[in-house]
């Protein structure tokens, strides 16, 4: 008996010791569920991170055991994920694409700097005329996938990525650093705009964090 509760005790402490704990861990919402309404509604908030963003990180932690990545960081697989399973890019996409996009959305109402403006402008003409661009791409994304900002060999330029695929990974056709991303899969936004994709994509541009955007944007840019 005693050699049965010793031998209980030693996979208690093996199970909560740091080597046991998940490679990749499901990050906060930055603010309430309930914050981005009314652009974006807390059941779908909750769906998206609780079940969908969840559902990526407990897979990636599956499909990384026994691998030669399962000590990668997250930039490091997504940097050669040719060479790994289509579990393991689905996946790593997942979170890596999530844990951005809830970072560039603030129930703050932003806008961007002046700095940031001009270097807007300075590729896409106008802050307005890169909005209108970037809408028309995310909407034209056909099927699931994701519309990016993007900084590219010291510029800016809009994308659109299949699936969760992200512009860091190696076996995408448009490569440099996202800065802002919009998810356009239909968990994003059905509950509440059903088929109407433009106008969940409208209806995003009140709740986009700037400050964090343009963050994101000289960081690339050092």
């Amino acid at each position: 008996m005693r050699f049965k509760n010793v031998f209980l005790a030693a996979l208690l402490v093996a199970a909560l010791s740091p080597a046991a704990k998940a490679q990749f861990t499901l990050p906060a919402l930055p603010y309430p569920s309930n914050a981005l309404e009314p652009a974006i509604d807390k059941a779908t908030m909750e769906l998206h991170h609780g079940k969908h963003h969840a559902g990526y990180v407990k897979n990636l932690n599956e499909a990384l055991k026994g691998t030669s990545m399962e000590k990668q960081s997250l930039a490091e697989i997504l940097s050669s994920v040719s060479k790994a399973s289509v579990a393991v890019r689905n996946n790593a996409g997942g979170h890596y694409n999530h844990s951005l996009f809830w970072q560039i959305m603030s129930p703050k109402k932003t806008a961007p700097s002046a700095e940031f403006s001009k270097a807007i402008a300075s590729t896409f003409g106008s802050v307005d005329k890169f909005k209108a661009n970037f809408a028309d791409s995310a909407a034209k994304r056909f099927g699931s996938g994701w519309a990016w900002l993007i900084v590219q060999k010291g510029k800016l330029k809009i994308t659109t990525t299949a699936n969760q695929d992200n512009p860091l990974m190696d076996v995408v056709a448009e490569h440099g650093t996202p800065v802002m991303g919009l998810d356009v899969w239909e968990h994003a936004y059905y509950l509440k705009y059903q088929n109407k994709r433009a106008d969940y994509i409208s209806a995003w541009w009140s709740v986009i964090n700037w400050p964090e955007v343009e963050a994101r944007y000289k960081q690339a840019m050092k």
